[in-house]
């Protein structure tokens, strides 16, 4: 018996890695998305262990990551007056199966864009139709309500997974009375340069306080002259009692709006404000999440991703969650076939443990680190081992992981989330 398509609104990293699994496991599927032509936008993302793994298990292995991204060596949080807070190796020289990935979201979606394409066929990527609404049918399949270049039109299908982010629609049809979307106060100022990778040459740095603080990490591998591009987000929390005042949640911005704020974050080993001034361009967004809902499942329509659980990147793992989302509803449908019923065990096993991951993370994630020195000592020390005890840093950051699914040992422990060769049917 032949399958009706999957639905999938939303051709991001979480659809295309969702259509990437349905077409490993014998499931038929198109992708919709509203824009005309699908862009290498964006600047830094992390891949967790966890992530990466499923993506070598789709046949995308390291050399196609380590074009649009490199390993990650190094994940340490550093105090004002620049000494360490807390530092650990991590990927495969911690002792992970797999590496974590630091990658230009642009490309890494690109990579998972023209891989699909290449395995499932042009036809199956509809570009320039969005998904407005959808209407599950009591003769057992569903209807979703698309907007395309020549009007309104409707496709039915055996299932419709909402991938479109954090303006969802679907999620809007599906839980019409939930909150505006939160804004803590957080201001984010993202870009690139051209540098010099510090420390281990692909360390992920998290510097200052919990509320002006800088991210920084290495996104590409050293070219002939040593430099890489340096992925870097500068934040300031500011009084967010009046909301987000700005026009839009994603700008360009000129460096000198914000540099000042960082001026004084210049250390023997690092020179933040010659950083930022050695970028060509900055964004300019808020940090921004969604309150968990009970359910990210109505009838034969599912949600992942951000559509699902729009979270604070404090974690560095919005991204990685969506990975998993796709392939635990692969899981899914292996096990129950492509229903409903695989829909209720997919949301059975993520909602609730990912809404706690997003209110971890909105109260820091693995940067609360930061909130108990500031707390304790203003950010700046000599030892941190008077400030907190390593037994009490280590198990903070082992807390953080096991909840967002990527300790080691279970991890490299844990089988396959898709089989090789299993196919639906």
């Amino acid at each position: 018996m032949s399958i009706q398509p999957v639905m999938i609104a939303g051709g991001g990293i979480g659809g295309l890695v969702t259509a990437l699994t349905l077409h490993q496991i014998g499931v038929p599927c198109v992708v919709f998305d509203k824009v005309g032509t699908l862009k290498p936008l964006g600047v830094g993302i992390n891949l967790q262990p966890n992530a990466v793994r499923e993506l070598y298990d789709l046949g995308i292995g390291p050399e196609q990551m380590d074009k649009v991204g490199v390993p990650a060596r190094e994940w340490a949080l550093v105090g004002l007056n620049g000494n360490d807070i807390y530092a650990e190796l991590r990927g495969t020289e911690a002792g992970y199966n797999w590496p974590q990935y630091a990658v230009h979201r642009g490309r890494f979606h690109m990579l998972l864009r023209d891989t699909f394409v290449a395995r499932a066929g042009a036809n199956t990527l509809r570009l320039g139709t969005e998904v407005t609404g959808y209407r599950n049918n009591p003769d057992g399949n569903v209807t979703a309500l698309l907007n395309t270049p020549e009007g309104p039109a409707e496709q039915t299908g055996a299932l419709l997974i909402g991938a479109e982010g954090i303006h969802s629609p679907i999620r809007a049809q599906m839980h019409p009375d939930q909150p505006p979307i939160h804004w803590g106060g957080a201001i984010m100022w993202r870009g690139t340069t051209r540098a010099k990778p510090i420390r281990t040459r692909s360390s992920f740095i998290g510097l200052g306080t919990h509320l002006h603080r800088m991210v920084i990490y290495p996104i590409s591998h050293p070219d002939k002259d040593g430099l890489a591009e340096i992925n870097w987000i500068a934040e300031l929390t500011v009084d967010a009692s009046h909301g987000w005042q700005s026009s839009g949640w994603f700008k360009p911005v000129e460096i000198a709006e914000f540099a000042a704020h960082f001026e004084t974050f210049r250390y023997d080993w690092l020179d933040v404000p010659a950083l930022l001034a050695g970028a060509d361009v900055a964004f300019e967004n808020p940090m921004i999440d969604r309150d968990p809902i009970p359910t990210w499942v109505d009838g034969r329509v599912g949600l992942m991703g951000d559509a699902a659980h729009a979270m604070y990147p404090t974690g560095s793992n919005g991204a990685s969650q969506a990975v998993i989302d796709a392939r635990t509803l692969g899981a899914a449908m292996l096990a129950h076939g492509v229903t409903p019923d695989a829909l209720a065990v997919y949301d059975a096993k993520l909602a609730g443990p990912i809404g706690e991951v997003v209110l971890r993370n909105r109260g820091a994630g693995p940067f609360g680190l930061l909130n108990m020195v500031d707390d304790r000592c203003g950010g700046t020390f000599d030892n941190i081992d008077d400030v907190i005890p390593p037994q009490e840093r280590n198990e903070f950051m082992a807390g953080y992981k096991k909840a967002a699914g990527f300790a080691m040992e279970t991890l490299n422990a844990a089988p396959a989330t898709i089989p090789s060769g299993a196919m639906v049917g």
